[in-house]
């Protein structure tokens, strides 16, 4: 079995694909990027080099997946980060093929719009296209704190809020959501929530001084490969919490900027330090 993972792609660092793909075959499956950039490196260095492949291109790459029998073989499909929404609509199709192949197909949506340093950093019609079209279709989403609240249209002051917002985007489409970025319960520490229709789940870990890009990337991706594991929430997410800290732990200490999937990569496996995952509320 397979994921299909569209989204960005960088040549230096890790971001988009390139902080999902390589966790989730240290994971152990399969993956099968379609990238829908090709840049020099990601666009918070301010200056980049690269293009943006048209939506047509990345049309037919779904459409020739398709054409040797492989979706039969596909466990998820994973979105990120969409330039516009024509794109947007080619993944929805990528997800209806998938799931017309094998019904148990799983769509996580990773809403990328913006978060509470940046505000939104995506062009027009993005965030409702996920609101409207991406959501309903998903059956998991992983948003961050920021576009938890755009999306619910509520503010989120905290896990008691994401938890009410979370269940409200559930009643549209997504089964379980992932809400990264929150506020933890203790100051100085930063939480996750894991959110069904039925239970929640959360844990925090220690707010490291370093924002990295890519992190979100790398949570989506490492939470729905822990989850197609055993399709077990909480331990997706104690999974999830312990290799993302890791990881950052491992960057914050090498001093450099991007992400150390490669130096650090058996965190991603067997993290060192682990965080108690408690039923909410």
């Amino acid at each position: 079995m397979a994921i299909l993972s569209i989204q960005s792609a960088v040549a230096y660092g890790h971001v988009g694909n390139s902080a999902a793909v390589f966790p989730l075959q240290r994971l152990g499956h399969e993956v099968w990027p379609i990238d829908t950039v090709q840049f020099s490196n990601h666009t918070g260095y301010g200056a980049f080099r690269g293009r943006v492949w048209d939506p047509g291109t990345i049309a037919e790459i779904v459409r020739g997946i398709g054409e040797r029998g492989a979706f039969r073989s596909c466990e998820a499909v994973l979105s990120g980060y969409l330039g516009e929404v024509a794109l947007g609509e080619i993944v929805l199709d990528a997800v209806a093929a998938a799931k017309a192949a094998n019904p148990a197909a799983l769509y996580c949506c990773d809403p990328v719009i913006g978060d509470d340093l940046s505000g939104v950093f995506v062009g027009p019609g993005i965030a409702e296209f996920f609101r409207d079209h991406a959501l309903p279709a998903a059956d998991i989403a992983t948003p961050n704190c920021f576009e938890l609240g755009l999306l619910a249209g509520t503010a989120i002051a905290g896990p008691h809020d994401a938890l009410a917002a979370a269940r409200q985007l559930g009643r549209r489409g997504p089964r379980l959501l992932l809400v990264t970025s929150l506020a933890g319960p203790v100051n100085g520490q930063i939480a996750m929530l894991a959110v069904t229709e039925e239970q929640a789940w959360l844990t925090a870990t220690p707010r490291l001084p370093i924002s990295v890009d890519g992190a979100g990337d790398l949570t989506a991706a490492l939470f729905l490969g822990n989850y197609l594991r055993n399709r077990d929430a909480a331990a997706a997410l104690a999974a999830t919490t312990a290799s993302v800290f890791a990881m950052i732990d491992a960057t914050e200490r090498s001093g450099e900027r991007e992400l150390q999937l490669i130096t650090a990569q058996d965190a991603l496996v067997a993290p060192p330090r682990r965080f108690a995952v408690t039923p909410f509320p």
